[in-house]
């Protein structure tokens, strides 16, 4: 059930909020044994606040399109009260004493906690196995990862355990998971969606948005975020004569032939609708990935400072070995990236001046096995790490808004998807272009 649909149920008095929630419940109760998507089930607090929906509905209190709506929350993200675990036992004993903003506002929009989601231990990794809590797994093959940081979330999406999920999105950890997992992810615009009260890894790249069945769905809890009253999704663009960019070079070199034959089939099925398509080029690609590490790297190893001279021990060693790289960046290495940082900038804005979106891959492969540490792709072995950010990690240096659209399945049953990228703070425009793309691009092959 997407949340439109919910919403046209609920308001005809077809289902109520306690019912879905009780749903949702119960299938987090059979599947999380084996999927591993949560770490705190909040089934007594979901109830209480689905019957308290309920009753607010029939008296004529209406919030709005998340009204009632069972939505699952990122272990990143404070909620007054609970535990923030960032999958981490750095951070035992802590407990919440506020919310983050972006709850705040889902709270205001009525939306029902569901609970908290399993993901890459402080949202450093693509794959969501390094976990105090065990790995989080893929619904649609639990030998496989759900993809990272914000797996739990994913899944929990995919899964039918909640309608929708907020993650994080530091280097692609909304758009992967969402790509592994068959779903829609959507990063915002940087600085759009509050931060404040989130667990950071870099504060110049972190981002919060949704994971939700449909781009409509997303467009809607997007706007709860930000704290809007609207109601609606904006209106999709017509199709004939959207003008796309498809950055070939560096963004389709290294891609599973299988996700290759997915991306094409789409651009044909858009093209076939009247979409008018022009390769172009990032000049500076193959500088994105040097770009991000030493800002990512630096600003996390910054924020993690104390803990790793205190309490080392307690973090994944595959993390905390990530965290100690950081310790040497150097600070000239971390100003030439803020420039590189600036010029990755000018080159897409350069190229959506005269087209509505950026397309390219989600992700170059299929959601890869848990504990593989690479992969090959055609002649080619590559670190499953840097295939998996390769292609969402420039619109974090960026800021630009993304979003995964699923684009088909691979011969064995795995999800692939189609990445659009928008003008900076120009996320509406952006989803817009989703919603139009969205039947073309989603059809089954």
């Amino acid at each position: 059930m997407t949340i439109e649909e919910f919403g046209r149920r609920l308001r005809a008095r077809e289902i109520t909020a306690a019912q879905v929630t009780d749903q949702c419940l119960r299938r987090i109760e059979t599947d999380n044994p084996r999927l591993n998507a949560f770490i705190l089930v909040m089934a007594d607090e979901a109830r209480r606040q689905a019957l308290a929906s309920d009753q607010a509905l029939a008296a004529g209190r209406d919030r709005g399109p998340l009204h009632g709506v069972p939505i699952s929350i990122k272990d990143l993200l404070d909620m007054r009260g609970l535990p923030t675990t960032a999958a981490s036992r750095v951070r035992d004993g802590h407990r919440a004493n506020r919310d983050a903003t972006a709850i705040t506002h889902l709270r205001q929009a009525g939306a029902v906690f569901i609970g908290k989601t399993n993901l890459h231990e402080f949202a450093f990794g693509t794959t969501s196995e390094d976990s105090a809590f065990g790995p989080a797994r893929n619904p649609h093959d639990t030998a496989r990862s759900p993809g990272g940081s914000s797996g739990g979330s994913a899944a929990s999406v995919a899964a039918g355990m909640a309608l929708a999920s907020i993650g994080t999105d530091t280097g692609g950890s909304i758009r992967i998971p969402a790509a592994a997992c068959g779903t829609v992810g959507l990063k915002p615009s940087f600085g759009e969606v509050s931060i404040d009260g989130v667990v950071p890894l870099s504060r110049t790249l972190d981002h919060v948005g949704p994971l939700t069945q449909t781009v409509s769905d997303a467009c809607l809890v997007y706007h709860a975020l930000l704290g809007d009253e609207r109601v609606t999704p904006p209106a999709p663009m017509p199709l004939h004569g959207l003008r796309l960019a498809v950055p070939r070079r560096y963004f389709c070199d290294l891609l599973e032939d299988e996700v290759r034959a997915r991306f094409e089939s789409a651009l044909d099925r858009l093209r076939a609708g009247g979409a008018h398509f022009d390769d172009i080029e990032i000049h500076h690609a193959a500088d994105i990935a040097p770009v991000y590490l030493h800002i990512v790297l630096g600003d996390a190893a910054a924020y993690h400072a104390t803990a790793l001279e205190t309490m080392p021990e307690r973090y994944t060693p595959p993390v905390r070995l990530r965290l100690e790289m950081g310790r040497y960046i150097l600070a000239e290495d971390y100003v030439r990236a803020l420039k590189g940082r600036e010029l990755l900038k000018r080159e897409v804005d350069a190229a959506l001046a005269q087209h509505d979106a950026l397309v390219l891959p989600t992700l170059p492969i299929s959601a890869p096995p848990l504990g593989a540490n690479s992969v090959e792709v055609g002649a080619t072995t590559e670190p499953v790490r840097n295939l998996m950010l390769r292609l969402t990690q420039l619109f974090n240096v960026t800021g630009h808004p993304a979003i995964s659209i699923p684009s088909g399945r691979t011969s064995a049953g795995m999800p692939c998807a189609v990445q659009l990228v928008g003008c900076r703070m120009q996320t509406d425009a952006l989803l817009r272009v989703a919603l139009t793309c969205e039947p073309h691009v989603s059809s089954e092959v």
